[in-house]
């Protein structure tokens, strides 16, 4: 039988590693970390332009595979509810989605606002030398460009996750029936009662989750290998709470007239 299948989507520094670390306490529950899925189903639609299939072109036995995708990937998972965290509602990807899954899904949504989001990202790669945003620059007529409006213009770039992501959320505001909202705010000011809408919307019995002595994400003995990207990107407090940022208020006033609109 397929697994109950669910997608989170939300933009970097949301509060991703956050909910999943709570909804992982419910030992049927999986959310993952960014998923690879999306690049799998990618990477064989890719295969339809290339010259054997086109000489030869089986869509049926290659349709096959991308229908199986989902139920492959996850099948020694010992989960029976899967929350894959995905850019879903992408415009090819979800295309893909929609032709090829072959079953229901739902989609968990976690809003925060950019200015948030953007102070997360200061914060993180002030404190951690070996962040990957600080060595992401090159060279300009002999000077290394890297302020902080360099960084966060690089981080908003329309090929980054940031602004792809946003462009998926906006685009789920067209599928109300499978969405459900979560804002970042919300989730850390009061997170039972978060996890009791999520619960309901998803049509699964509460488990009673605990938001004291948190667990950093080991999912089937897997957890985050940081020194790909930077130490401490995905580490999580070990409580539940809201935390004043100051990085806050040392955002350049370039970016916040740019982005500083974007709320939720």
């Amino acid at each position: 039988m397929p697994k109950k299948l669910l997608f989170l989507l939300a933009m970097p520094r949301s509060g991703n590693t956050l909910l999943a670390s709570l909804l992982n306490q419910n030992s049927k529950m999986a959310c993952t970390g960014k998923s690879l899925v999306p690049f799998i189903i990618e990477n064989l639609l890719s295969l339809k332009k290339i010259d054997v299939f086109e000489n030869f072109p089986d869509h049926k036995s290659l349709d096959n595979v991308i229908e199986n995708v989902f139920n492959n990937y996850y099948n020694k998972w010992p989960q029976s509810i899967i929350i894959d965290r995905s850019p879903l509602m992408c415009q090819n990807y979800f295309l893909a989605i929609q032709k090829y899954l072959k079953h229901p899904f739902k989609c968990i949504v976690l809003l925060r606002d950019v200015m948030d989001i953007l102070a997360s990202y200061m914060k993180w790669y002030t404190e951690n030398p070996d962040a990957f945003v600080n060595h992401s620059f090159t060279v300009d007529n002999g000077k290394a460009i890297k302020t902080d409006e360099d960084k966060l213009n690089m981080l908003m770039n329309n090929q980054g996750d940031i602004l792809r992501e946003l462009d998926s959320i906006k685009t789920s505001a067209k599928y109300p029936d499978i969405c459900h909202y979560v804002k970042y705010n919300d989730l850390v000011a009061n997170p039972e009662k978060e996890l009791k809408a999520i619960y309901k919307f998803i049509e699964e019995p509460y488990y009673p989750h605990s938001f004291k002595d948190l667990q950093q994400i080991n999912l089937n003995g897997i957890s985050y290998n940081d020194s790909i990207v930077g130490k401490n990107m995905h580490r999580i407090r070990s409580v539940v709470r809201k935390e004043y940022n100051p990085y806050i208020e040392k955002i350049p006033e370039r970016i916040k007239e740019k982005y500083g609109h974007i709320k939720f």
